[in-house]
């Protein structure tokens, strides 16, 4: 592989090489599909989103049994509603547990999010009061997860337009609590994280550096826009917008932090651009990574 500079840091062919274990890909959507079809020699994995094949007909499943056989999969689900005092549907979870075993994914991923109480559903990933209640709740849901699945899945944090009110703890201790005493790991996604910090002031990068490193299994990339006035604004994460600079940051700060193979997928959900513009983002998901593994490397050359 040779000797290569990025930026000021020299990534040497044990770095390359290790780096070839983590996997980059994109979100399955039908209106990227012909794009992705055609450059699945570009990207290592597709996630797709569970919920879509629980009542899937049988040639819709066959396509994806086929979709598993020539590229790596994951499967994330919207719906379950993990993170609340209010038990998952243990019919949901049945019909992933069924998807489980005919894709056999990666891993499979859903939010640290409650989407529904008193049987009503409120349409939306909403960010819940950070208490002791819905940790509680939370780890029973994954107990039950991974009891009906078969495996526990990687948990994702949210992005949120307001602080939840009754929270008793910051993100931050909520979601380590959680991810600690689960079996699955952490989803992280770098634009709800950077959402957060940005519309309720923390740092982001610190916050990274406190979580249990050991436990983010996958990454997620994606965009957003702001809304609201100048003096009350808010980051808005829609998935219709291009990965912007600072979160390609974050991710290069993670490959400073972390040993293991880490999944990063690009979600997109509206205003699609051309497969080759999310393919460069893809690309630029991949540099920046390698990035922060060189920096890893050499300041444990410099301390050796």
């Amino acid at each position: 592989v040779g000797v290569r500079v990025v930026g000021d840091v020299e990534e040497d062919a044990v770095v390359a090489g290790a780096n070839q274990m983590d996997r980059f890909g994109l979100g399955w959507r039908p209106q990227l599909a012909v794009g992705i079809l055609a450059n699945l020699h570009r990207i290592d994995v597709v996630e797709v989103i569970a919920d879509d094949y629980f009542h899937a007909s049988r040639n819709e499943r066959r396509a994806l049994q086929t979709l598993a056989s020539q590229i790596a999969v994951t499967l994330h689900g919207v719906t379950l509603g993990l993170a609340s005092t209010v038990p998952c549907d243990a019919r949901r979870l049945d019909r992933m547990a069924r998807l489980v075993e005919t894709v056999e994914p990666l891993f499979w991923s859903e939010h640290l999010a409650f989407v529904r109480g008193g049987g009503i559903e409120i349409g939306h990933l909403a960010a819940p009061p950070r208490t002791s209640a819905t940790i509680d709740g939370a780890l029973r849901n994954l107990k039950l997860a991974r009891e009906i699945v078969g495996i526990a899945p990687q948990v994702e944090n949210v992005a949120t337009l307001i602080d939840p009110p009754g929270s008793e703890s910051d993100e931050l201790s909520w979601v380590k609590e959680i991810v600690t005493n689960s079996n699955g790991g952490l989803l992280l996604d770098l634009h709800n994280l950077l959402a957060n910090a940005l519309n309720f002031n923390f740092d982001p990068f610190e916050f990274i550096a406190r979580l249990p490193s050991g436990a983010i299994g996958s990454v997620h990339l994606a965009g957003g826009k702001w809304i609201g006035n100048r003096t009350e604004r808010r980051l808005l994460d829609d998935h219709r917008h291009d990965v912007l600079l600072i979160v390609y940051k974050l991710l290069e700060e993670l490959g400073a932090c972390i040993t293991h193979p880490l999944t990063v997928v690009l979600e997109r959900d509206g205003d699609f651009p051309s497969i080759e513009c999310l393919l460069d983002q893809v690309d630029h998901a991949r540099q920046a990574l390698a990035r922060g593994r060189a920096k890893r490397a050499h300041v444990r050359e410099e301390a050796a």
